[in-house]
């Protein structure tokens, strides 16, 4: 059948309704010939947004403008917070999460023999900045290995590490590696009541479960809009608390960071939003299209979603935990598991299994980060229940022992 537009009608929107679901998939470009389940790492777009970024490239190609607007950036700041249930002043545009990273990373207050605490499970985007910081400026890094057996494990785990010269807690919001969802709300009350800061990579969380910010009570959170939140490529967001603005030093600026600069006079007044961390010429198309990634999702609505991906992820979950010699390394308790999930098979190394999987045109990912080794299926709202239904006849089918 060929695609709708996002023009065209949308029917009721119901996350119980299995035709539901399949209209959203007509709105995206993806073949039915190959089940796209790496989300974790690039999320497909919608026709809305590839629309979107092209309509607005051919208007500003017309007449060879930039296209940059304030009104533009607030709106899509706007609707961004009410995903992420912050201000729209505490927002920045970034290039993606490891942008957002390096951000928080070098500007904040940090010297030599000061420690930060994070996991052995990190995307590289946060593993490299702060073992370049490591190296400039001799900070020390201490780590934990998450816990999939309870959300208290891994707080006990991080408060055995702090010390006198604890400065920051660096952690995903979403493990890379199990799609674990750790429990920032109880570590946000455990940094404050220390004095210690933290951040928090939400690569993996932006647009597959609501959630608040300023519940959630972190410092930072840095997020790309080209995973889960269905945004162009090279697109980003950095929340930095209010009351952290001028903690956390802008490094890389230039045009639009500033409310008032002299050079005569040697002035310069950085703008008091989160604004401070943008500068220079930039892609109004790709912002554009973030904003109708954004109206996508909230169209229909982070709950639904949610229920989509925990639907689909839980199918799949159960289903392999129903097969011999695999075992599922993402956490039992619903609560703490993501769309992401991550497992072993106890007779085929996971690079193999993963060749055995492409065979029935099914794209996956391979897990070698924190050492574990095994294969990690994505499931978000453009999946169906008989592509994870494929996924798992691939895996019984892997082992003929």
């Amino acid at each position: 059948a060929p695609s709708l537009r996002p023009t065209e009608v949308w029917p009721v929107i119901d996350p119980e309704d299995e035709q539901f679901w399949k209209f959203v998939r007509t709105q995206f470009p993806l073949t039915d010939e190959r089940a796209y389940l790496n989300t974790g790492g690039l999320g497909a777009s919608p026709y809305a947004v590839i629309d979107a970024v092209k309509a607005k490239m051919d208007e500003l190609e017309k007449v060879a403008e930039t296209g940059h607007s304030e009104e533009l950036w607030k709106d899509v700041k706007t609707s961004a917070a009410q995903l992420f249930g912050c201000d729209a002043t505490e927002l920045a545009f970034t290039r993606n999460a490891t942008e957002g990273i390096n951000i928080v990373c070098n500007g904040l207050p940090l010297k030599r023999g000061d420690e930060i605490i994070t996991t052995t499970h990190e995307h590289v985007g946060s593993t490299v900045p702060w073992l370049a910081l490591m190296k400039r400026e001799g900070i020390v890094i201490k780590l934990f290995e998450p816990s999939t057996a309870a959300a208290q494990e891994n707080i006990d785990r991080i408060e055995k590490l702090i010390t006198k010269k604890t400065r920051l807690i660096s952690v995903p919001h979403a493990t890379t590696t199990t799609g674990q969802i750790l429990p920032i709300k109880a570590l946000s009350a455990l940094t404050k009541a220390k004095g210690i800061w933290l951040f928090v990579d939400g690569a993996q969380t932006a647009g597959m479960f609501p959630f608040n910010l300023h519940e959630l009570g972190c410092d930072a959170y840095a997020t790309s809009g080209h995973k889960w939140m269905l945004g162009p490529k090279e697109t980003g967001f950095l929340y930095v608390r209010k009351d952290m603005l001028d903690v956390i030093q802008p490094r890389i600026v230039g045009a639009y960071s500033a409310s008032e600069f002299d050079l005569v006079k040697g002035t310069l007044e950085f703008l008091p939003t989160a604004q401070r961390y943008e500068y220079g010429t930039v892609s109004i198309p790709l912002r554009f299209g973030l904003g109708a990634a954004i109206n996508f999702l909230q169209k229909i609505g982070m709950e639904n979603v949610w229920k989509r991906d925990q639907s689909l992820s839980t199918r799949l979950f159960m289903g392999l935990k129903s097969i011999s010699y695999v075992s599922v390394l993402s956490p039992e308790s619903i609560t703490e598991r993501s769309a992401l999930v991550t497992f072993k098979h106890e007779k085929i190394p996971f690079s193999d299994l993963q060749r055995h999987l492409d065979t029935y045109k099914l794209r996956t990912r391979g897990v070698g980060e924190g050492g574990v080794n095994a294969l990690r299926i994505s499931t978000h709202l453009y999946n169906t229940p008989e592509e994870v239904d494929r996924a798992l006849e691939a895996v019984r089918t892997a082992y003929k022992g």
